[in-house]
């Protein structure tokens, strides 16, 4: 589909005009902040770092970075927009496991972090406070996907779940890019990269 200007009122459908979803919509156009009480708290709070936390958050992390690089590998660099505009539905690679694949893999990679910080009491509420933002972020997501995508959008979300990844019905084949996914999540890699010094130094601190 085209990029086109964002269209009237009357021609969003019903999922994008809830309460929940315009809430998701501020949410998500400041998506980049969210991650910043789950990194937070655990940079300031008191906890202990130990070899088998480095090992279990350094796991979590590596695995949810390998479910990102797979969906913008497949959706393109569109996953950093910040508009409701959309080109493509993408309905293959990880998007055939899970509807949000991007957003399980931050999930892995932040809490990974937690558990390398040591402050585990954390753990339950980060898990709390992504449901939270992130279950509204996704109700508007799936709003515009289908008020731009309409019932091809409906098939895709009535066989392919939210969150919990399961293995697809059926092969479906898709373009690839991992040259720009790799480009396209250098940023992401460099904050890993500061947050392991920021643990680094926490542990010889205190």
């Amino acid at each position: 589909m085209a990029t086109a200007a964002s269209p009237a009122p009357s021609q969003l459908c019903p999922a994008e005009c809830t309460a929940a979803a315009r809430l998701g919509a501020i949410l998500f156009r400041n998506r980049g902040w969210l991650p910043v009480p789950f990194l937070i708290v655990p940079l300031l709070a008191p906890g202990e770092t130990s070899v088998a936390g480095w090992i279990v958050g350094g796991l979590l992390i590596l695995v949810g970075e390998a479910i990102r690089l797979a969906g913008v590998a497949a959706a393109g660099t569109v996953t950093r927009r910040r508009s409701r505009k959309v080109q493509r539905l993408v309905t293959y690679g990880a998007f055939a496991w899970s509807r949000n694949p991007l957003y399980n893999g931050n999930l892995l990679a932040w809490l990974g972090f937690v558990v390398i910080s040591g402050v585990l009491w954390f753990l339950p509420a980060a898990l709390l406070l992504f449901a939270f933002e992130y279950s509204l972020i996704v109700r508007y997501e799936e709003g515009v996907l289908e008020s731009t995508f309409g019932d091809e959008y409906l098939a895709y979300k009535r066989s392919t779940p939210r969150w919990l990844p399961r293995p697809p019905d059926r092969a479906v084949r898709g373009e690839h890019c991992w040259a720009e996914a790799w480009r396209s999540e250098v940023s992401t890699f460099m904050q890993y990269a500061a947050l392991v010094l920021a643990f680094v130094a926490k542990s010889h601190i205190t």
